[in-house]
């Protein structure tokens, strides 16, 4: 079965030109939805998904219209694939039940991967340089550096070993973190 899937991202936006070209491509069963492309919660598209079976064709008139993220998009066509059914985008002129077709989404998930390698990359990049600038990542200490020595001292000088464990608990600290004396 042939199924179309048009998009408009505000409900000001008209599908009737989408429509139009889906009928026009041979879709029996048309989902529509006023939805920007970046969200991934759009009820038309998992309705869709549900509904789609072995040897359907998913087919949208642009490929921007099935997602706006190539992440988002990929996953989408990897269920799309895995459901054993293809799909083809109009305007691109891709077919993925194609040889050409496939590679041409091969081609784009590659570029996918190495967008990713490109991000870890240099997301490490300005850790390490970050780092080498004295930050340190992390959320800050929930007790400040003299805060911890008052109470390092405060627990030497005989102050109720109760007391102590109070405050390690009211600030969350573990009791054997080296403000409370040895009790061994």
């Amino acid at each position: 079965m042939l199924i179309g899937y048009a998009r408009v991202s505000t409900q000001e936006q008209d599908t009737q030109a989408q429509i139009s070209a889906l009928k026009s491509a041979g879709c029996e069963l048309i989902f529509q939805e006023k939805a920007s492309g970046g969200r991934w919660d759009r009820p038309e598209l998992q309705r869709l998904l549900q509904q789609l079976r072995k040897d359907d064709q998913v087919i949208v008139w642009k490929l921007d219209r099935l997602s706006r993220s190539l992440k988002d998009l990929l996953l989408t066509l990897e269920k799309i694939e895995n459901t054993g059914a293809d799909f083809r985008s109009i305007t691109e002129n891709i077919d993925t039940s194609t040889p050409a077709g496939r590679m041409m989404m091969q081609i784009v998930g590659s570029f996918a991967e190495f967008e990713r390698a490109m991000l870890r990359e240099r997301t490490k990049s300005g850790l390490a340089a970050a780092r080498q600038d004295g930050r340190v990542g992390g959320r800050r200490p929930k007790l400040a550096p003299n805060s911890k020595k008052r109470l390092s001292r405060s627990s030497h000088r005989g102050k109720k070993r109760a007391l102590m464990l109070h405050v390690c608990s009211v600030f969350i600290l573990p009791p054997w973190c080296g403000f409370l004396p040895d009790t061994g």
